[in-house]
């Protein structure tokens, strides 16, 4: 009987090992680790930003401190409540972020507006006339060539 215990108790101390190992690998509480990022970082980051025109929300250089200042301070977190980073909660805590703060932004870092007229006009103006032109050039040779046949 002895011989079938020995690979049952093997089994029994490594799932034991297992237990007690696995919770200090993965100590990560992410709803806290959140809640934290939260109070902690966002809220720094929240004033920040209010201390900041709104016109200026997308020029990177404006805010580029204050972002680099939210992505350090979840990293520290994450470090002090032995989490990795970066990791789902913060992928999702930054989409809220940029949701919030620069849904208006265009990807270069500026708001998009239209280009000047003296820049417009010509682009508009030189297709039209190249069009009309075109368009004379074709009638006045086919009227010039009907006589011909």
């Amino acid at each position: 009987m002895a011989p079938e215990r020995g690979p049952l108790l093997t089994a029994g101390l490594l799932l034991l090992l297992a237990v007690l190992v696995v919770p200090s690998v993965s100590g990560c509480n992410r709803g806290f680790y959140e809640q934290m990022i939260n109070d902690f970082c966002f809220t720094k980051f929240e004033s920040d930003m209010k201390g900041l025109e709104r016109g200026r929300w997308c020029s990177w250089p404006d805010t580029m401190e204050i972002y680099e200042g939210l992505t350090n301070c979840s990293y520290q977190v994450a470090l002090r409540m032995d989490c990795y980073w970066p990791n789902q909660v913060v992928d999702r805590f930054f989409v809220h972020v940029h949701q919030i703060y620069f849904q208006d932004c265009a990807l270069t870092g500026r708001l998009l507006h239209d280009p000047p007229v003296s820049i417009l006009a010509p682009f508009i103006a030189v297709p039209v006339l190249v069009t009309l032109l075109m368009t004379a050039l074709v009638v006045w040779r086919s009227k010039r060539t009907e006589g011909v046949l």
